[in-house]
């Protein structure tokens, strides 16, 4: 990505936090929504992804069972969600907590079709066996088993209305079946479609009066429930995979207002609106140029008047069904590998996104909403965006460049305009640039065919100054086809990255061929070549302060060279693969680098020293953009996965202030506390800021004193007793009783005190009278619970654990004796300090 020129003062990096994770949420197969519309549910292989509607946040993920999910039906009371995968388990999962409640086998086949009544009472599952199941979710057995179909079953529908107690099946000869519960038998078969069907559904506003059928047959049906009588046929040419009825009268604009809209959608990719009374198409979509989807599933929101249509590459689209059935929202569900991504938008609040399809995708960073533009033929390999983000280049795959202006405070079909096209490369492009400012348009395209093309893009000018004026501009004439200044033969190896100094005098083309090299932006000659690197060259960019460049290469190094002489300054070595990208930060001072290890990694180019890594990605880091003001950059790889990185420096360098002012109050009120001899504080206090020098000061003090007082005692001090007296084994009660209320964490923190002590003779009266202080007031089972409490006692007491084989027995037998100092005459201390007690003298 070219750079910015925004060569500002700026603190040193330090620290970046993932804000966000823009991943794989749909993989294709079932899309659901909750009945109070503010969760949807979509399938990610063997997992089912949770998804706040609103703001596209991820709540949740069903961690499936390492198979493939075939289906899923969620209750109407949002309770719990019902799956089956290719194991041939059903999962009933709890929505609250993400668990599974119960699973069971159901059929000898995949489950193909799923659907929960109206009471979320009862599931029905239509098996690849050719039979249906009907099971009662909360106990988890059969209640019904019909078998009669003579191929798989594709559909499965409840009637509405609670007291009917009714199912409608299909298969894929196109045979329905209807079943009633409370008989057990099939009341009905209706034959007149003679393919797949894919969708039965009933009217909402009639408590079911009419059912609708559709299917791969290209027709669709309505029937009469209560005669089971075929009332009309609709052709509608294309394969059907979806279709249902809208609540409520179409609005005036689909020009019907009959009760009942059907709305359909399939091979074509598009939604179609039909009058069930006349069976004449009211309204249908125009297909985006260049788009190859086709719809595999719609979901209606009635309550938001929304139809959510699922494409066969991975989106979900949704549509007003209200007005025109124009589009309002997009998700997308996979990404594919990313290969380029750039921030856009006026303020830099979304990023553009090459993937392996031939559609630009821009993310809004605040949440999922992704708008798809179509224009190439083939996959987008590199993009670029201009330093006022109203303006992308995109190079692909079909030896075409792309002009596009983006808008996204415009109408949602309105907001990516193509206005631009560059034919001419006789290969894929791999690499594109565009000049920096609006005084030289100019865009540099790097191709397979080893070419580089400079365009000329000032007829585009207007453009530039108001991307608001792009759809006028084109309308009509279609897109400008752009012309070259020059064109001439780069590398002997394919062309990997360009990039323009933010000059526009120079600009610099990396790679296979392991060198980068520098060219004239006016004439396009030569100016130099960057040789060093033992593989070949991914990425090349120009430092926003200096006349220096910096390489990202496979031999896993990255590379400054000066521009003066063409002389590599600096190799910056850490990556444990080869480097993909590498961009200058921090006004020129810092780089930030990808790798085919999944690392980003942060540098000083001062001292040459990695900062820091960020390790989230799980494979190739291809792609890295930085937002304007560098206080987010983003990266995207091969694991299909965008992270949002947070320059959380100043955050961390404040955090790091408040602590150390924390600090430095609890020293002070430390000093306070042993100014006055408040022990009992000093004590927590030190234990807090963990410092075992002051706590063992402390108890020095404290025992000195208590010894001096047992020699001549004064009784000036109620409670406070001699070492030799059981009530104050470290020389005051009160300290005494602050030993025996430590929390956990720090009776663990004390007792590896007292282990360090243990190994200093002079020490280790005091660790063993502590000791014995512990001892007398926490029971064994407190001890043991502490995470190193075994290792803590072995080290404390080596001796004593080789008489007893439980750690347990160690802490409760009573050969601990009274470590006061008129006892220190009753043990032994080794070389080493450590206290052996003679076992044969316990008694």
């Amino acid at each position: 990505m070219a750079m910015s020129g925004d060569s500002g003062k700026s603190v040193p990096k330090s620290c970046f936090d993932c804000q966000r994770s823009i991943e794989s949420i749909y993989t294709g197969g079932r899309v659901a929504v909750s009945n109070d519309e503010q969760r949807l549910f979509t399938t990610c292989g063997e997992d089912i992804v949770v998804l706040d509607l609103a703001s596209g946040d991820k709540l949740g993920e069903l961690k499936g069972d390492t198979e493939i999910v075939t289906n899923f039906a969620v209750k109407p009371d949002g309770a719990h969600l019902v799956s089956a995968s290719r194991s041939l388990q059903i999962s009933v999962w709890n929505l609250e907590t993400f668990k599974v409640e119960r699973s069971f086998k159901a059929h000898e086949a995949p489950v193909i079709a799923m659907d929960i009544d109206a009471t979320s009472t009862l599931v029905a599952t239509g098996s690849a066996d050719n039979t249906v199941k009907v099971w009662d979710i909360d106990r988890g057995y059969c209640t019904h088993n019909f078998k009669g179909h003579g191929g798989l079953v594709t559909a499965v529908k409840f009637h509405p209305q609670k007291d009917k107690l009714s199912l409608v099946t299909a298969s894929d000869d196109g045979m329905i079946r209807v079943w009633d519960l409370t008989r057990r038998k099939c009341t009905a078969v209706l034959e007149s479609h003679v393919s797949v069907v894919r969708s039965i559904s009933f009217s909402p506003d009639d408590n079911g009066r009419h059912m609708v059928t559709a299917g791969r047959d290209s027709v669709i049906n309505v029937w009469d429930w209560k005669r089971k009588a075929l009332t009309r046929t609709i052709p509608t040419y294309e394969p059907i995979e979806a279709a249902g009825l809208l609540r409520g009268k179409a609005p005036a604009s689909f020009g019907s207002q009959n009760a009942h809209i059907i709305y359909c959608a399939g091979e074509r990719g598009v939604l179609r609106l039909w009058d069930m009374a006349s069976g004449k198409e009211i309204f249908a979509q125009t297909k985006e140029l260049n788009a190859k989807h086709t719809f595999v599933d719609v979901v209606y929101l009635p309550q938001m008047q929304q139809l959510v249509a699922a494409t066969s590459d991975q989106n979900l689209l949704f549509y007003s069904a209200t007005d025109r059935l124009e589009r309002t929202r997009q998700i997308v569900g996979y990404n594919e590998e990313i290969i380029s991504m750039a921030y856009v938008g006026a303020a830099h609040t979304h990023i553009a996104v090459a993937t392996n399809t031939e559609q630009l995708r821009i993310y809004s960073t605040g949440d999922l909403n992704c708008e798809l533009a179509y224009g190439h033929k083939d996959i987008i390999l590199a993009l670029d965006a201009h330093a006022s983000g109203a303006i992308i280049a995109t190079g692909s795959k079909d030896n075409t460049a792309l002009i596009w202006a983006v808008d996204m405070d415009a109408p949602p079909m309105r907001r990516i305009t193509c206005v631009a096209m560059a034919v001419g490369h006789t290969k894929s492009i791999g690499a594109v640039a565009l000049a920096h400012g609006t005084e030289s348009l100019l865009m540099a395209t790097g191709s397979e065919d080893r070419t580089v093309k400079m365009w000329d893009l000032s007829p585009l000018r207007a453009v530039f100054e108001d991307p608001r004026r792009a759809a006028s501009a084109v309308e009509g004439s279609g897109p400008v086809k752009l012309q070259t200044l020059y064109t001439f033969q780069a590398h002997d190896k394919d062309i990997n990255s360009i990039c323009i100094a933010p000059d526009n005098k120079v600009f610099a083309t990396a790679s296979q061929d392991r060198t980068a090299k520098l060219w004239d932006v006016a004439t396009g000659k030569p100016l130099g070549t960057l040789s060093g690197h033992r593989r070949g060259v991914w990425s090349v960019a120009f430092s926003p302060a200096d006349r220096v460049a910096v390489t990202a290469s496979g031999d896993r190094t990255i590379k400054l060279w000066s521009l003066s002489d063409n002389a590599c300054l600096k190799t910056f070595e850490g990556h444990t693969n080869s480097v993909l990208c590498a961009e200058f930060l921090s006004a020129g001072t810092q780089l930030v680098s990808t790798g085919s290890d999944g690392l980003v990694k942060l540098w000083n180019i001062k001292d040459s020293e990695c900062v820091t890594t960020l390790d989230k990605h799980e494979n190739k880091v291809w792609a890295l953009a930085k937002q304007r003001g560098e206080a987010f950059i983003a990266t995207g790889g091969a694991d299909s996965t965008i992270h949002i990185w947070k320059d959380t420096t100043q955050d961390e360098i404040d955090r790091l202030h408040k602590e150390e002012a924390m600090v430095l109050e609890q020293q002070q009120a430390l000093d306070n506390f042993l100014l006055v001899k408040d022990y009992r504080n000093a004590i927590t206090l030190a234990l807090s800021l963990n410092q075992p020098h002051r706590l063992l000061a402390i108890l020095q003090d404290v025992m000195m004193a208590a010894e001096n007082r047992h020699a001549a005692p004064s009784g000036d001090e109620a409670g406070d007793v001699g070492p030799g007296s059981s009530r104050a084994i470290l020389g005051s009660p009160a300290i005494d009783e602050v030993i025996g209320t430590l929390a956990p964490d720090q009776l663990e923190r004390l007792l590896s005190y007292v282990r360090s002590w243990n190994t200093n003779g002079r020490l280790a009266h005091i660790a063993q009278a502590t000791l014995h202080c512990v001892l007398t007031q926490y029971t064994s089972q407190a001890i043991l619970a502490l995470p190193s409490a075994k290792d803590l006692v072995a080290a404390i007491h080596p001796y004593s654990e080789r008489h007893f084989s439980r750690l347990d027995d160690l802490l409760t037998r009573s050969f601990i004796v009274d470590y006061t100092l008129h006892a220190m005459d009753a043990v032994n201390l080794d070389d080493g300090g450590l206290l052996d007690v003679d076992i044969a003298d316990e008694s």
